[in-house]
């Protein structure tokens, strides 16, 4: 085995899961499903009953239990709410038993929609389904009140916004891999058009389709929500602008395939947006600056995909290409924003 196979020791996950009441039925089967600089992902199962363990990467990345306690933290909170989340099982939040900071979670069973092979297996009906359960689970999300659930100190929600635009602008200073002074032209123009007044919720701070689990056997229904690394207290439009921006055709180069959600398959990003304020009954205030706000962002993911390909962090899929998306990005930003 690999250390990235070998970094979750079935004794051990025993052993946490033991301490948290749980009843296994026979010797633990651990398989990793997802690798590489993100947390690691391994089913695991004790030929009963089957788990999710996720704990951080073994090397290139610091381990930090901060991702975990993030994720533990608003998963365990929504577990009473509509937004469906897998049921938490246990957590090492220390890495005192597992060896880093572990979270274990319920088997979810369903469709991992991700890339437009995956799509091909929707009729038109179930693709529009689909993206009506996406836009309907988002909006449960944002009309969850945190304090209630116990997020009071999840994040800072006043000034989100502003604080993303000097986030990712600083950012850019750090990946850049050549001068594009359109990025400074939309940081600018940004920062003069923050909106003075936002509402607050909880934030996925990475939603779209491919972050989900669909159920098997209906496209509309959300299995559960998935992938809460960046989720924070915040501005939910900008959870909205930017899964409308993830449709963006350039993002395929980000990502080295053809993305389900970049099919014109789904509805336009006018749609989205609509669906959207229907479903929650509220405006979409200056869309613009968010949709601004939210190509900025992936233009700096993308430059951050090929400076770390360039470094010799990361390889593969044509990640040294990534930031070729980084322009059209910027200049759709511009156009938003001007």
């Amino acid at each position: 085995m690999t250390g990235v196979e070998s970094a979750l020791e079935a004794d051990k996950l025993r052993r946490l899961l033991a301490d948290n009441g749980v009843e296994l039925a026979g010797d633990l089967s651990i398989d990793l499903i997802s690798g590489g600089k993100s947390n690691l992902t391994y089913t695991v199962t004790d030929g009963q009953t089957r788990w999710v363990a996720r704990r951080p990467p073994t090397g290139g990345l610091t381990p930090s239990a901060h991702d975990m306690n993030r994720e533990w933290a608003v998963t365990s909170a929504l577990q009473s709410t509509s937004v469906p989340v897998a049921r938490t099982v246990a957590f090492d939040a220390d890495g005192s038993i597992v060896g880093a900071p572990c979270t274990v979670v319920e088997f979810v069973d369903g469709r991992v929609v991700r890339t437009a092979e995956d799509l091909a297996a929707y009729s038109d009906d179930d693709v529009a389904a689909n993206l009506d359960g996406l836009v309907r689970t988002l909006a449960d999300l944002h009309a969850v009140d945190y304090q209630a659930v116990g997020l009071g100190e999840f994040g800072r929600p006043a000034g989100f916004a502003a604080r993303q635009v000097k986030l990712w602008a600083r950012q850019w200073g750090h990946v850049k891999t050549r001068e594009l002074p359109d990025v400074e032209r939309l940081v600018e123009a940004l920062s003069a058009r923050v909106p003075e007044q936002a509402r607050e919720s909880v934030v996925h701070g990475d939603f779209r389709v491919d972050n989900t689990i669909v159920d098997a056997n209906d496209p509309a229904r959300i299995a559960a929500v998935v992938d809460w690394e960046m989720s924070t207290l915040g501005d939910p439009l900008t959870d909205v602008a930017l899964m409308c921006v993830y449709r963006t055709g350039a993002f395929d180069q980000v990502l080295g395939f053809s993305a389900a959600w970049t099919s014109d398959r789904y509805a336009s990003v006018d749609e989205i947006a609509q669906k959207y304020a229907t479903a929650t009954g509220s405006d979409l205030g200056d869309w613009d600056f968010y949709l601004g706000l939210a190509n900025l962002k992936l233009g700096v993911i993308a430059e951050g995909i090929t400076y770390r390909a360039l470094s010799g962090a990361s390889a593969g899929d044509g990640a040294e290409r990534a930031g070729e998306a980084t322009a059209a990005f910027i200049a759709d930003g511009l156009r938003h924003i001007s």
